[in-house]
């Protein structure tokens, strides 16, 4: 039904009044209301049709006259956090911990031992993202017609298996083989675990859990400096390096997370109950009823289709033709650019410009720590004052002049000025958890959004692509060079979020024009009988 409801009085139409759910007084926009998507009898039976139709598996908790109150509803979603929430952030600090290692593993030598240049290292990380990307739709794909809850603890307990073999290694092709597998089998993590929680949350509730989710990123970083600073020390046993314990011991670790989630991952709020979970599940059919229809009247659109249900060629193609949800996508591509470098190269550029390695790795974490707290902030003021575009371009606002100063601050400069210039900038306000939650509300369907949420990762692969290539061998330590690059992406980036912005607010003017041309008796006639999908509809407005 996208943005609209239909307020207005429908008897004239019909010979009888509708009969709608008795009022429940709704708090903070929680608990059940009379007021909502399915209040209209004729509204409700053809969404029921839908549903049917499409094999939702919660079908048979639909119904528009059930009611519950906010506290219920409240303490319902503290649940869902505490069960579904808190494993989706683990398993995210389980693949972030293998994105980021070799970050660490840098600053002990590996690369001379394998006989790799810095230029070889960007080598390694653009294949590991050509795969990571080229992965991500395939596996939306597969994930979607096999159930996330199946294939991802398959793809969690094959990256840790492979990222632990990177042990053994001891040449540059054995590196860059191992850094194709573990693209190819991570890159569909992320739109696969996004999809899976709008199952269990609502729009608006969605940004802000995902900027809890996205603290995985500073998390891991901080855990895993603590981490590679003692592991790192272990160089020698087994006349090992200390970067080979360190990508083995945590294979293992990330190996328990991914045997887990077979247990820990239902398919859907009334799919929770199994060997693992309990013969009851973990919620009565009070809390399913109350999952079900506060989903399905936030955003109709969630039951058509089953949770097991593939995008066929078809679904594919309409999805990508969606060309209103590209501006998204190719904010996606640039937006992350500028910082990337600078976090893949942190310690790396420490131990050049004269700290140890195990300095290198504690000095990481001050700047995680500001990230996560800058990322949740970010998100708070976006989800409060309800927009995204501007509130995201802070992000490459707070970036800019960092980058400047990095440009033009002396080479005699003190390490100690260069380490506080590289924290204020790794201390940005991440908009990632915005731009994903944004992405998903535009997408309006199901069937959008097992697509774009793919895509949009797809062009930040992308992106990061291009960010692993900018710092280069004959740019080091300083990399002046490679931060001009990035001064000119960041400059742009904050004019596309203006763009980005005027383009919404134009195509819902559009939109606006025809749907107040059209009378109360065709407005209701194209609810219930037009062809219009998603974002195709002409009830829904995007969000900017």
């Amino acid at each position: 039904m996208g943005n609209f409801k239909d307020n207005s009085d429908s008897a004239s139409v019909r010979d009888e009044p509708p009969v709608v759910a008795p009022s429940v007084q709704s708090e903070d926009g929680y608990g059940s209301s009379s007021d909502h998507a399915f209040s209209d009898p004729v509204n409700a039976d053809h969404w029921r049709k839908v549903y049917d139709q499409a094999n939702y598996e919660n079908r048979h908790r639909f119904d528009p006259q059930y009611t519950w109150t906010a506290q219920e509803e409240k303490k319902l979603l503290r649940k869902i956090d505490l069960r579904i929430m808190l494993w989706a952030w683990i398993m995210f600090c389980a693949l972030d911990l293998h994105r980021r290692n070799i970050n660490r593993a840098i600053s002990d030598n590996m690369l001379p031992e394998l006989g790799m240049t810095t230029n070889d290292f960007n080598y390694g990380q653009t294949i590991f993202l050509v795969c990571f990307l080229s992965a991500e739709l395939p596996s939306g794909l597969v994930s979607k017609r096999l159930g996330a809850d199946v294939w991802i603890p398959f793809l969690m307990v094959s990256w840790s298996i492979v990222a632990g073999s990177q042990a053994f290694i001891h040449t540059r092709a054995s590196f860059f083989a191992i850094k194709a597998l573990l693209g190819l089998l991570m890159g569909g993590f992320i739109p696969d675990i996004v999809l899976w929680l709008t199952y269990f949350y609502k729009s608006n509730e969605l940004p802000i859990r995902l900027s809890w989710f996205w603290t995985a990123l500073s998390t891991v970083n901080i855990v895993g400096s603590l981490i590679a600073a003692g592991v790192l020390q272990m160089r020698g046993i087994l006349g090992w390096g200390g970067w080979r314990w360190l990508f083995l011991l945590e294979g293992i670790i990330t190996l328990l997370v991914g045997i887990f989630s077979w247990g820990l991952m239902p398919p859907g709020p009334c799919q929770t109950r199994n060997w693992f979970r309990g013969k009851d599940g973990w919620f009565s059919e009070h809390e399913e009823n109350i999952m079900v229809n506060r989903l399905l009247r936030d955003d109709p659109s969630k039951g058509d289709m089953n949770n097991r249900q593939g995008v066929g060629l078809v679904l594919l193609w309409k999805a990508v033709k969606d060309w209103e949800q590209w501006p998204l996508y190719l904010i996606g591509l640039t937006t992350y650019i500028p910082p990337s470098p600078v976090t893949t190269y942190l310690s790396f550029i420490l131990r050049e410009i004269g700290f140890s390695v195990f300095e290198a790795n504690l000095l990481a974490i001050p700047s995680q720590f500001l990230f996560a707290v800058n990322l949740l902030i970010i998100t708070w003021i976006s989800e409060r004052f309800n927009e995204r575009a501007i509130i995201s371009s802070i992000s490459n606002i707070w970036i800019f002049p960092w980058l400047i100063a990095l440009i033009t601050i002396p080479a005699s400069a003190s390490p100690w000025i260069r380490y506080a210039l590289l924290t204020g900038l790794l201390s940005y306000p991440y908009c990632h958890a915005v731009l994903v939650g944004w992405n998903a509300k535009n997408s309006n369907s199901v069937k959008t959004r097992a697509v774009s949420a793919a895509l949009y990762n797809m062009l930040v692969q992308s992106g990061n692509i291009v960010a692993a290539n900018i710092y280069r061998e004959d740019d080091r330590p300083l990399y002046r060079r490679g931060n001009t690059i990035l001064v000119a992406i960041c400059s742009w980036n904050i004019i596309q979020f203006y763009l980005v912005k005027a383009f919404y607010i134009w195509r819902n003017k559009l939109r606006d024009e025809k749907w107040n041309s059209m009378t109360k008796e065709e407005q209701d006639h194209y609810r219930l009988n037009t062809t219009d999908e998603g974002m195709k509809r002409l009830d829904f407005r995007f969000a900017h």
